[in-house]
């Protein structure tokens, strides 16, 4: 992770209509432990559970602090996921598969 806002676009074809059907941004602040392994767990995460159909953007808020405006960041790590819609956020290190699954609506909550 550089120190700008870095897109990172994985392996696999977009969606019809050439866009990703699902659109991630991660927000962190500079290269700490928490902002690594949020980094890390998400890019597993979509890749065991959405393989080819996402698309996920790092904005490091050291670099560019008034873009956490547009989204309505208070904390860091922030993962916010802007398709499909409904905008839903989810703060931490995403360590907590389940939750995160949940979170992002890819499995229904209990």
């Amino acid at each position: 992770m550089t120190k700008t806002e870095k897109p990172i676009v994985p392996k696999g074809k977009a969606a019809a209509g050439g866009e990703f059907e699902w659109e991630l941004r991660l927000y962190v602040a500079g290269q700490t432990s928490r902002s690594i392994a949020a980094l890390n767990n998400l890019n597993q995460l979509c890749e065991t559970h959405l393989k080819g159909r996402y698309r996920i953007e790092v904005v490091d808020l050291l670099v560019n602090p008034q873009l956490s405006r547009e989204d309505q960041i208070l904390a860091v790590p922030t993962l916010v996921r802007k398709l499909p819609e409904p905008i839903r956020k989810i703060i931490g290190d995403l360590s907590n598969t389940e939750r995160v699954l949940v979170g992002l609506q890819l499995r229904p909550g209990k």
